[in-house]
């Protein structure tokens, strides 16, 4: 008899020990599920020397009204552009980024600031008309690029030495026969406007063109770059709701694709 009771005392326990495991697994009526947040990226696609990027940047600033400006800039770059030290490349750089990466550096600078003069613009006005409409409105300010020593120490370790001797021909091309360079490149110079940012079709052209003819340049300059800003946008989408994003026009439609690729991938 005894027996008997302990074993109906068992089932009793377990019987009860169950109905307390379903009750607790059961969703609570008062739980109140969270929306979903919505998330806007706008990304301007601009030119270093165009008077039209200035006032894009301007305008959606003003009427997007941000959380959150993001900038194609590392932070030695932010420093030089406020210093106006942007031309000046220290010859102890070199030892950093080597020899070829210093060399496009130079080039690049002076290649920038001289068409800057022909506009009436100094390079990267654009980006230092965000930051300061951004400090001026207490916007927050992000960094998105990879930093400039690590570009260009790759683009020295990457390029090849037929890239080398291709690019110093298309230079030597562009001076001597500049109206027919411009031309191959689907640009008539006499009615090419420097002050407004060129056309999808041009820059699309002239993306494909760089990356047939320098692939590895193209690699590190433009593809690992559009891979970086994308994956550090979309950190920022994390935290804030509407992000202005201030690139090249050349990383824009990259970029876009990219950020496709990672939310994809993240959403698997």
């Amino acid at each position: 008899m005894v027996k008997k009771n302990i074993k109906k005392n068992i089932k009793n326990t377990t019987e009860k020990a169950n109905t307390s495991k379903k009750l607790a697994n059961k969703p609570k009526s008062t739980s109140i599920k969270k929306p979903k947040r919505s998330v806007q990226i706008r990304l301007i696609g601009t030119s270093h020397i165009a008077k039209q990027s200035i006032e894009e940047v301007k305008t959606n600033i003003n009427k997007f009204k941000p959380d959150i400006v993001a900038v194609e800039l590392d932070k030695g770059r932010l420093q030089a552009l406020l210093t106006k030290q942007k031309s000046k490349t220290p010859f102890w750089l070199i030892f950093r980024i080597g020899v070829v990466g210093y060399v496009f550096a130079k080039l690049g600078s002076w290649g920038s600031k001289k068409l800057g003069k022909v506009v009436g613009v100094e390079p990267g006005e654009e980006m230092l008309t965000a930051i300061k409409l951004a400090r001026q409105k207490n916007i927050k300010l992000a960094l998105i690029d990879q930093p400039i020593e690590i570009t260009l120490r790759r683009f020295s370790a990457k390029i090849t030495f037929r890239e080398k001797l291709r690019f110093i021909g298309d230079i030597f091309k562009s001076i001597i026969f500049r109206k027919k360079a411009a031309e191959e490149l689907g640009i008539d110079i006499n009615n090419f406007d420097l002050s407004k940012v060129p056309s999808n079709e041009l820059i699309k052209k002239l993306v494909k063109v760089m990356k047939g003819k320098y692939p590895n340049a193209y690699s590190v300059l433009v593809d690992e770059r559009n891979k970086v800003m994308a994956f550090n946008l979309l950190n920022l989408a994390k935290k804030y709701d509407n992000i202005l994003a201030v690139v090249g026009a050349g990383h824009l439609e990259g970029m876009k694709v990219e950020m496709d690729k990672m939310a994809k991938n993240k959403n698997k």
